[in-house]
This record gives C-alpha cells, structure tokens and sequence, in this order.
C-alpha cells in the first residue's frame, strides 16, 4: 500500500467533529441551560454560540484551502498562511485550550459512573474516608488519565479512528432512544422544588460554550488525509451546521419533556429519565462521547505542541528538541503526550467541571476570535498569494471576530483581560524571539494598502474645489541629504499635523543596475533617519544626470496624501552661490507646474534654538502673506518648535503705514489673521532703504525667516534676491501660486 492509501477521507473529520460537538455538554449541562434561562434562553445560547463557531469553520476552512496541508492541525495551517510569529500566538493558545480539554472530558466521563455510585451508597456502607474518596471526582479522573495517556502513548492516532465509529454508532443510538423517550411523569401531591436560583445566560453560555468548540477537532487530522484541502472544510462546515441543527431538537425536546425544576438540577442526569432504556443508554452514551472527546483532544493537542517545537517556537533548543521527539513510523508526539497528561493532572485537580469549562471557553474565544480577525483582515489586504479554494464573506469574518471578543467580556470580564493580555504578551515576545519575522504587520500593510487606495481614489474623484482650506501638500527635492539636514527636518515638521511631506533625494546620475542598488541603499539609509525622528515623511530617491531632469519628473507625480502636490521645495547653502544658481535657472520649469514654491536658505546657525519664528510682510509681496503666516503655523506645530512663538513684520512706506495698521487690525479682530497684535510689529521704510539691512537689524536672533518672492524680481535681479542675510538663520523664501485665504 502506498502512503496515500494509508490516510483518510471526509467522514473522519466530520465524525470526529460530531462526536466532540455532542459530547459531555450536551448530556451533563444542556438540560440545566433549559432549566436556568428556558427554552428561549437556550435557543439564543446555541444561536449565539454558532455566531462564532459557523465563522471560525468558514474562516478556517478558507485558510485550509490557500495552501498544502500537513501535519498539525489549526496551528500548521495558521502559521504556514501567516508566519510563525501569528501561528505560535494562537497555536499556543489552542494547544492549551485542547489540553485543558483533556480534563474537562475526563471528569464529565466520571460523571457517567454517577448512577453507579449512587447504587453503591444506597447498598453499602462505607468507612468515612472511603465514603468522602468515592465522593471526590478525581477519585475516578485520574486513574482515568493516566490510563488514557498511557494507551495513547502505545496506540498513538490509529486509535482515536477505530473508536470512533463505534462512538458514533452508540452516540447515534442513545440520541434515538432520547427523542423516542417520553415526557417525565410529574407527581402532582409532591412538594414543590425550590425555586430556580437566577442566573445571567452569558454565565451559562460560558458552560455551555464547549459543546460548540468540537468543530476543529477534525483539522487535528490533517497530516492523516489524503485530500486536506478538500476533506476539512467540507467535514468542518457539514459538522457544525449539524451540530446545531440536533442542538435545537435537543432544546425543544428537554423543554417538553420535563419541568425547568428538573432541567435544572445538576445532580440527576435528566436526559436517562426520558430516554427509552435511558438508565443504561444514556450513561452509556455520556461515557462514549466524553472519552471519545478525551481521546481525540490529548491526540489533538500534543500534535499541535510538537508541531511549534519542531518550528523551534519555544526558547532554548533543548526545549524544542525535546517537545519534538516521536515514537514509530507515525512520530507519533511522545514527549507532546506527557507534558499534555501533566496539564490535564493540574485541571483535573481543580475538580469542578463549570470552573474548568469557563477556561476552556476563553481560551476558545481567543482562538477562534484571532482566526476570524486574520481572515476577515487577510480578505482586505488583498494579497495575490491569498487564493483559497473555499472563500468566505469579509464581513462573517468580521462579526465572528466582534462576537468573539465582545462574548468574553460579557461572560467573564477578568479571565478576559487576562486573555488578551495573555495573547498580546506572547505575540510581542515571540514576535522578538522569533527569526521568522512574517509577523501580522505584514498584514496590516496590505489592508492600509488597500485602505490607502480607495482613499486615493475617492479624492481624486471627488469635487476639488469642495474643500477652499488650504494644506501643504509638499514635495522636497534636494541633492544635499547627507551634507545637511535643515531641508528633512523641515519636511518632518510639515507633514507632522497639518500637511503632507514627501523627501526626495536627488541622485546625479544614469540609472544603471549599480545606480539603482546605491539609490536603495541610500533610501534606507534615509529611511532610518526617519524611524530615528519619528517623522511622517514619504521618502524616495531619483536618479537623473541632472536637476532640471529630476524637476519636470517629480512635478508629474502623484501624491501620497491622495489629493495632488501643491507645493515644490528646494535648499541651498548661503555660502555656495552654485546650488542657488541651479535653481534661479530652473525656476521657468518649476513654475509650469502651478505649484507653491519654497526654497531654503541654509547657514551654518541653521534652526538656532527653534524658540522664534518671524515672518517679513512688505507691499511688494503682500500676495506671498497669508502662505508665509499658514508655512509658520504649520511647522510650529511640530514639538520640536514647543513654546515657539511666530512674530509678524510688516514693512511699509512711511505714507502708507496708518492706513496698513487699521487693516491689520480688523483682520485681527474678525479672526483672518489668527496672530496676538502683541505679535505684530509694523516698520515704516525709508525710501533707498534696503528691506535685507532692516531684517538683519530687527531679527538676528531669530531661528527660521520666512520671506516673500515674486517671479518679477527672480527675473530681474536673479540669485540677488536671495542675497544679503549672512549672518542670519534660515531664511524659507515662498512664492504663492495663487492667493491664500485665512479661515
């Protein structure tokens, strides 16, 4: 026989599946849900139960068929879809889920026995400390345990299959002979129960919660199919849909069978009192599907725990090669079994069958909340590798992961901040331990990918006039990255709050392979300048022979703000006339694009102690004003200009300058012009006087002048108008497109 002919098809995964879904819930604490919040209350416990479960199997199954299943069940295919960093987060908490699992069913099989007991103490009497020992449910658990680990430890996963029809066959018989069974016979003379304690039906979801988790227990066998792909979600989805479907008959059939009263009570197993020859047969089922459900979780979770260790998930080698180790041609998890038994001894120990069955619960919740969330994230990251065979719906991803996260909350608030804390703290540490760093931010930048697109769309669709606000949407062309920073930190402060900034560093140049790798390089090196700063600068670089090259080729881009550039930035050092030279003789090109103009005058003060920013207004350029004023806003809003002040020059003639301050008042008083008039000092100019010999008097010890230019005068007087302010800071000389206005 080959080793394909060896494997199984669907039917053991949706047996496996049923078996766990109508298990130890379904027998112990089902008829106590209808006793405690009625027929109607239980109906929304399965309802909202399968709200969570029905989109964990449809996400999960759509994972499954994105890629080659093996061995490992759900951590396996989480990990080989999303990294091992997301994988172990959730694998661990699976695993641990699946592990306490192995106790939560033992002690439900011991409940089985309980009309055996109740036999035994009603015929014989015992010593007082043999009395209390056959009380104690650990009494028969652990003996239970070891015997069930031990066998598994022999047999390994050819076991759970050949008792797992028989299962399903006694299962199938003890649910006939309930639903043939007739309604309990109430005597009317007898004294009436107690009344029914209230309980919240969040708190009986909790208990009940379990019955529903079975739905994974077949992607356990994933390394034993010979199609996985095909063979889980369709044994999954078939399994889960069923499951409700006979959680809904059971419900309907409880409530006409008995009284709440009755349902109610935990102690008597009521569904052995309507079945037909249910004293034997219901027991008989109960002891089927709890060790069924037993075998199949310490089969399950120790496959899950040596699936990371073989990953190398957990610290330390030794750790890994340990958990690691199989026995026989099955590798079949040894070491995975025994640490698996020890976890299931500590649970088992705790004794109480709801106590345990809440744990189970939130570590479920977590799980299937973080597959949910992946899958309905992975649905908009848009990531061509993503190609499921079976695809879901975004938004039952969506609400599977809302109604997970929102049910812990509701059912228990504590274990559920623990829980996420939990998580959060394991993603971070494996997320620094582990070498694979495929971790969920690659995610998250596939669906900002996505989100960014839209937006960018939508804005360039949208009306462009709508919005008369301006904001800098700034591009910054410089050749000079690496010799000075005035012009990155000014691009950072712009695009911190209120604009949007773009570097770009020229390369001089032909693009050739070699080019091209030293721009990547250099763009890296940029980019850690911008990790170090905190900044929300767009970098790139641009390889051209020339300036002017670079220039017509970064006036045609588009923006990263989604709506288009609107402003062209260069720099130049004071003291080397060349690099302003460069620029004056571009300025036709750069103006074609209609964009706003910046150029930065750089010294060897450069921002000073970035305490003052002052602004020089004269008639001559007063269009440039309301930019000069709205550039100052939006850089001192940076904190490296915290506790800055922005203080206004306005420069007039003698003959006019009354006139000019009545103006600037209004404007103050009517808020256009949103500066203190303690601000804001007017200068009368003496006819023949120089505006740079005015400026250097008043502002020497400011840390960024911000000018005004007008094109008629870069023409007639070329660099010149740049010239003269030497031993000052650095002078941002603007140059207004159109006007701005002031809201």
């Amino acid at each position: 026989m080959t080793e394909n002919q060896n494997k199984f098809g669907t039917a053991p995964v949706f047996f496996t599946a049923v078996s766990t879904i109508l298990g130890a819930i379904l027998f112990l604490r089902f008829g106590y849900s209808v006793g405690t919040v009625g027929l109607g209350g239980t109906l929304i416990i399965v309802l909202i139960g399968h709200a969570v479960t029905i989109p964990t199997a449809m996400a999960l199954s759509e994972i499954a068929t994105n890629i080659k299943v093996e061995g490992g069940g759900a951590y396996y295919i989480i990990s080989r879809s999303f990294g091992l960093v997301i994988g172990s987060t959730i694998g661990v908490a699976l695993y641990l889920s699946q592990a306490i699992s192995v106790a939560f069913y033992i002690i439900a099989f011991t409940e089985a026995f309980s009309p055996f007991f109740d036999w035994l103490f009603d015929n014989y009497i015992f010593m007082p400390w043999a009395n209390w020992l056959l009380h104690q449910s650990q009494t028969l658990a652990i003996p239970a345990l070891f015997a069930l680990t031990s066998i598994v430890l022999v047999k390994g996963a050819k076991l759970g299959i050949q008792t797992l029809y028989w299962v399903v066959a006694i299962l199938t018989v003890a649910l006939i002979a309930f639903f043939l069974g007739k309604p309990i016979e109430v005597d009317p003379l007898a004294t009436p129960p107690p009344p029914i304690p209230e309980v919240s039906i969040f708190t009986v979801f909790a208990i009940i919660f379990p019955a529903f988790t079975g739905i994974i227990s077949g992607v356990g066998l994933s390394g034993d199919l010979k199609d996985p792909g095909k063979s889980i979600p369709l044994g999954t989805l078939t399994a889960t849909f069923f499951g409700m479907i006979i959680y809904i008959l059971i419900a309907l059939k409880l409530y006409n069978s008995a009284t709440l009263p009755m349902l109610a009570d935990t102690s008597r197993l009521v569904m052995s009192d309507i079945a037909i020859q249910g004293w034997w047969l219901i027991p008989l089922g109960l002891a089927a599907a709890t060790i069924s459900s037993a075998i199949g979780s310490i089969l399950v979770a120790p496959r899950t725990l040596q699936a990371m260790a073989k990953d190398k998930v957990f610290p330390g080698p030794a750790v890994n090669t340990w958990l690691a180790q199989g026995k026989g041609q099955g590798d079949d998890p040894y070491n995975a079994s025994i640490v698996t038994g020890t976890i299931a001894l500590f649970f088992i120990l705790l004794g109480k069958l709801d106590a345990v069955a809440e744990v189970i619960s939130m570590f479920f919740m977590v799980t299937y909340g973080s597959l949910c969330l992946i899958s309905f994230m992975q649905h908009f990251a848009g990531d061509p590798s993503y190609r499921p065979r079976f695809k879901s719906k975004w938004y039952i991803s969506l609400f599977g992961a809302v109604a997970c996260f929102g049910l812990m909350f509701f059912m228990n608030s504590g274990y559920a901040f623990i829980s996420i804390f939990f998580m959060l703290a394991l993603y971070f540490t494996l997320n620094y331990f582990t070498t694979d760093k495929k971790n969920i931010a690659v995610i998250f930048q596939g669906v900002m990918y996505q989100i960014s697109r839209k937006i960018h769309v939508f804005l360039q669709k949208s009306d462009k006039e709508a919005n008369t606000s301006w904001r800098p949407s700034a591009v910054f062309l410089s050749p000079h990255t690496f010799q000075r920073l005035d012009a990155f930190n000014l691009t950072r402060w712009i695009s911190h709050k209120y604009g949007f900034g773009t570097y770009i560093h020229h390369i001089d140049g032909y693009l050739s392979k070699q080019a091209n790798q030293d721009a990547k390089l250099m763009k890296n090196r940029m980019i850690k300048m911008a990790q170090a700063t905190k900044s929300e600068v767009y970098i790139d670089t641009l390889i051209n022979q020339n300036l002017a090259s670079s220039i017509s080729q970064v006036v045609q881009l588009p923006s990263i703000s989604g709506t288009e550039n609107n402003m062209l930035l260069f720099d130049h050092a004071r003291n080397n006339p060349t690099e302003i030279q460069t620029i004056v003789d571009n300025f036709k090109l750069i103006q074609a694009a209609n964009f706003d103009i910046g150029i930065l005058s750089t010294s060897e003060r450069q921002f000073g102690l970035m305490k003052e920013i002052h602004i020089w207004i004269t008639s001559s350029d007063y269009e440039n004003a309301n930019l000069m004023i709205l550039m100052a806003y939006v850089i001192s809003a940076h904190p490296d200009w915290k506790n800055g002040i922005i203080k206004v020059f306005y420069v007039f003639p003698k003959a006019t300058i009354q006139q000019e301050k009545e103006k600037i008042a209004k404007m103050i008083s009517s808020g256009q012009l949103p500066i203190s008039s303690k601000n804001i000092e007017f200068i009368d100019r003496d006819e023949g006087v120089a505006l740079n010999s005015i400026i250097m008097k008043n502002s020497p010890d400011a840390d960024l002048l911000i000018l005004g230019f007008l094109s008629e005068a870069l023409k007639r007087f070329g660099t010149g108008v740049f010239e003269g302010y030497s031993d000052l800071c650095n002078i941002l000389f603007v140059n207004t497109e159109e006007g701005k206005q002031i809201k």
